[in-house]
């Protein structure tokens, strides 16, 4: 028990210096952590760390689909829905035959394991993609297509990962079973999600209490995992779309206090979690290799090269098929620029969910022999991982600045900036026109009446000079982002000198953040409802 607390305390600390190590390599943190997970595995003497998939499906994978569904704009999902979906279910059946005709015919599987290889490997990763891109700005269009398509593309591959683990298990397959299965799992999730979510914030709502919401929330996930998943079904949708209710209703019903502490403790986890999916992924190098005993290293290269070819492959060609066909085509006739379906394309990284899917499989099928060609499909999945996300991860960044997409994904921040600025206005303005009327009817003084006028005209002018001079405004930032570190200082000689008592120091201090977080404008600090 000792060892296994060191171990996780070691792994944290590896975690924890990722970012580090990534910003002084230029290097993602996502595959610092893989690269050095694969490392540690063959460093000798060190126990050997397996992933356990109950673990991974049951404790990891929730909390970290919802919060993806939770950061993802609901407005932006509906719009793009037809191309999540294309990409969600019509990519993932395409990869999944593609990738088993190759391992059938070249690298010499049996029909029914191919399929089950192509059914592991087909999903891309939902958490992968965007880490590795990081803040490398994209169209905001895209990153909600790849972002939504690792919400949804999991339940497809899983349902499949079943349905051709029962068929080898069993010796038998039914095509109007796995289509029932599939209309059954996608129907139920959709319902369990959406009513789990629905009753969730109602409940934090009546429990007007930060520590209860937030700890309903971090439950919200799990509760809508574990039931379809203990089902038969994958609980994937399910926790997606309880985290894309909570993204749209959220911020009516839950309180102030409550997004600032949850945001914060929703940001940790997701950053504790993730970090630890890439390093035990990369760990799990030495126990899958010493398991290919039997297979030569030249012929295990050469089928992880071609499958992994067969995977990237197919992704492009769905993607570009479906970019092109003419109902895809705008109005003018011009088909989309090849720029963003090539990225599309290109994002095509696996993750976590397949190498789990991959050591869940049975050791035996029902007649007691073993499950024919596991420890290929074990082998082949951790390839395609590892290869797609340090071969294409690290060539992303480079990527989307040679197709000129971060360009794009610039000026659109910058005009979502204008935009957001205008708003901001608007809602002073708003404030600025009720204020006389409220104060009138509260029997407020003029006095505060005319302080308060002056800081809603403060920060609507603000505003204003933000989206007409951002240079100018950037400037009037700084100076008051050092106007609040004098004020900190005066804050602490205070206390220091007896003069306030600790307490009262945390509350200036806490105002004093909330002013400086909001001149910042961190997008980590602002990225949901606080879930």
């Amino acid at each position: 028990m000792i060892v296994d607390i060191q171990i996780g305390i070691g792994l944290l600390a590896l975690v924890a210096a990722a970012p580090l190590l990534g910003r002084r390599w230029e290097v993602p943190s996502s595959i610092v952590l893989v690269v050095a997970g694969v490392g540690l595995s063959f460093v000798p003497g060190l126990p050997e760390v397996r992933l356990q998939p109950d673990i991974v499906l049951l404790l990891v994978l929730p909390p970290l689909i919802y919060s993806a569904g939770v950061a993802t704009s609901w407005p932006d999902f509906r719009a793009n829905l037809r191309a999540i979906t294309f990409l969600a279910v019509g990519a993932v059946l395409f990869t999944t035959l593609l990738v088993a005709g190759v391992a059938h015919w070249v690298a010499a599987m049996a029909w029914a394991p191919a399929l089950l290889l192509g059914a592991v490997i087909s999903p891309p990763d939902v958490i992968a993609p965007m880490a590795v891109v990081g803040r490398t700005p994209i169209p905001r269009r895209l990153a909600t297509i790849l972002n939504g398509e690792g919400l949804v593309n999991d339940v497809t591959a899983l349902v499949l990962v079943g349905i051709s683990t029962t068929s080898v298990v069993n010796g038998s397959f039914s095509p109007l079973s796995a289509a029932l299965t599939f209309a059954g799992v996608l129907v139920g999730e959709l319902a369990w999600g959406y009513g789990l979510g629905v009753l969730t914030l109602k409940l934090r709502r009546w429990a007007d209490d930060v520590r209860v919401e937030i700890t309903l929330s971090l439950l919200t996930p799990f509760a809508a995992f574990w039931l379809p998943h203990g089902l038969g079904g994958s609980g994937v949708l399910a926790a997606a779309i309880a985290g894309l209710h909570a993204s749209w209703t959220g911020p009516r019903l839950i309180p102030a206090a409550t997004r600032l502490q949850g945001t914060f403790f929703w940001n940790l986890v997701v950053y504790v979690l993730t970090g630890f999916v890439f390093l035990l992924t990369g760990l799990q190098a030495r126990p899958i290799l010493s398991e290919l005993g039997q297979y030569g290293p030249a012929n295990l290269l050469a089928d992880a090269a071609v499958v992994c070819g067969a995977a990237v492959l197919a992704r492009f060609a769905w993607v570009y098929a479906f970019a092109y066909m003419p109902w895809a085509v705008p109005a003018g006739g011009r088909p989309a620029s090849w720029r963003q379906p090539f990225l599309v394309g290109f994002t095509g990284i696996r993750g976590v969910v397949s190498l789990v899917a991959a050591i869940s499989i049975p050791l035996t099928v029902a007649n007691g022999a073993g499950f024919p060609q596991r420890d290929l499909i074990v082998f082949l999945t951790f390839a395609v991982i590892v290869s797609t996300l340090v071969v294409q991860g690290l060539a992303l960044p480079r990527l989307i600045h040679r197709l000129g997409l971060d360009d794009v994904g610039f000026e659109e921040a910058r005009r979502d900036e204008r935009n957001e600025h205008r708003a901001l206005a608007d809602v002073e303005g708003r404030a600025l026109d009720i204020l006389d009327g409220e104060a009138v009817r509260l029997g407020v003084g003029d006095e505060v009446r005319s302080d308060l006028r002056h800081r809603h005209e403060g920060r609507r002018r603000r505003a204003e000079r933000f989206s007409a001079a951002p240079e100018e405004a950037r400037r009037a930032n700084e100076l008051e982002l050092t106007l609040i570190e004098a004020q900190r200082e005066v804050a602490w000689r205070l206390f220091a000198d007896g003069g306030i008592t600790d307490e009262a120091r945390r509350r200036i201090e806490h105002e004093l953040d909330l002013e400086e977080a909001r001149i910042r404008r961190d997008p980590n600090e602002a990225t949901a409802d606080g879930n």
